[in-house]
């Protein structure tokens, strides 16, 4: 199965616009936060033709309005502040943060933990564990990247947009 991982969209829906197509070679998409406005989630959810796992980041103000926007959406999961996933038999861990990310890989529970927040790309291995922050869709610190997972070979790929 291949997963593709992003992080911190923050309203930058041109960004997206040219990330989606890429994105879509994912069989599932995990968002680790900052939408930031609903609008953003229902162009990603239209915009990716599987199933999307969500948590919510420090800039996603309007919970009411993104849970409501995922239901009408379909193929949306709003796991709130943490989700705890199993897909294809792979156990993954989703927060905002990275020192969260970074507790949740030590507690070797999981196979794969991803993380967002601070917009750094960065790929670890922690034990048996990868850690993956996709680093940001929206570009502010130069490189809009995101991340697909392969979970059968263990291959993180990075992919700038």
């Amino acid at each position: 199965m291949k997963i593709t991982i992003c992080s911190d969209i923050h309203d930058n829906i041109w960004k997206l616009a040219d990330a989606l197509p890429g994105m879509n070679d994912g069989d599932a998409l995990i968002f680790c936060g900052d939408f930031c406005a609903p609008f953003t989630l229902a162009q990603l959810a239209e915009g990716f033709k599987g199933p999307i796992h969500t948590v919510f980041g420090n800039n996603d103000g309007d919970h009411l309005l993104l849970n409501k926007v995922a239901k009408k959406a379909g193929n949306v999961t709003m796991h709130g502040l943490f989700a705890g996933l199993e897909l294809s038999g792979y156990r993954i861990a989703v927060v905002h943060y990275p020192e969260i990310a970074f507790g949740l890989a030590a507690s070797e529970k999981y196979d794969l933990v991803c993380c967002g927040h601070d917009h750094t790309l960065h790929t670890e291995r922690m034990g048996r564990t990868t850690i993956v922050n996709p680093g940001e869709v929206m570009g502010r610190f130069g490189r809009s990247t995101y991340t697909i997972m392969d979970t059968e070979s263990g291959e993180v790929t990075v992919r700038v947009v």
